[in-house]
């Protein structure tokens, strides 16, 4: 009799386990992964340029100028680079009607030689790339050199009642060596030279023109000279205007 009983209550038991187990399966229910991309992270470039550009050399009728690429795209650039020369800030600001444009080399750091410019002229140059990318951040200016190749400046050096002496300095401001020189000017009063060393006086009622010496007309780049003037007058001029030439 005890036998059957405990038979009994272990169907019974093994019964109501199971059956547990199978709704606790049924009420727990299994976790799916959702479908949803996570979305991609925004591009952040840095705050900085991502090219420069400065004047590595200039003539009477073109500019050369060096540049640098920091970054690649999406952030810069990718060479070859367009320069592009404007003939006022405003234009270069708005890129309005370019005046001479250039393409660099593939290099991502070169020079750009740019030619057919005026001489003594101020331009006004930025960068763009092959897809027409504009450099948004800077606008640099470059000038051409003068035709005029030397400089003359006059200082006095003493005076009195009846005249002054002057010494006038001659350099070489152009690009080139010079072999000669000539300095000119007009008196404004009653001005007359009366001795001149260093050079080669020649008048012309208040036009004064001087040439250089058999000795110092060869100038160097940068290179100077001078020379001296004894000059009679009832009035000593506070400074001369001086046109120098080659």
């Amino acid at each position: 009799m005890l036998r059957m009983f405990l038979a009994v209550t272990t169907v019974a038991l093994a019964a109501w386990t199971g059956t547990a187990t199978a709704t606790a399966t049924e009420a727990t229910p299994t976790p799916t992964l959702s479908a949803t991309p996570s979305p991609s992270p925004t591009l952040t470039c840095p705050p900085a340029l991502p090219i420069t550009g400065s004047v590595a050399a200039v003539t009477t009728t073109s500019v050369t100028i060096s540049y640098s690429i920091f970054f690649r795209p999406p952030c810069g650039y990718d060479p070859p680079m367009t320069v592009s020369l404007f003939a006022s800030r405003e234009d270069a600001q708005q890129w309005r009607t370019p005046v001479a444009e250039a393409v660099s080399g593939p290099e991502r750091s070169g020079t750009v030689t740019i030619g057919g410019l005026t001489p003594d002229t101020e331009y006004w140059y930025r960068f763009s790339d092959p897809d027409g990318k504009r450099d948004p951040y800077m606008t640099w200016s470059a000038r051409t050199a003068s035709l005029t190749s030397c400089r003359a400046t006059a200082t006095i050096d003493a005076r009195w009642g009846g005249g002054f002496v002057a010494t006038v300095t001659v350099r070489n401001t152009g690009t080139l060596p010079l072999d000669q020189w000539r300095v000119s000017w007009r008196w404004s009063g009653d001005e007359r030279v009366q001795t001149a060393w260093g050079g080669v006086a020649e008048t012309a009622g208040a036009d004064v023109t001087v040439r250089n010496a058999s000795y110092n007309g060869t100038l160097a780049l940068d290179g100077a000279t001078t020379f001296g003037l004894l000059v009679a007058s009832s009035a000593v001029p506070d400074g001369l205007t001086l046109a120098c030439e080659r």
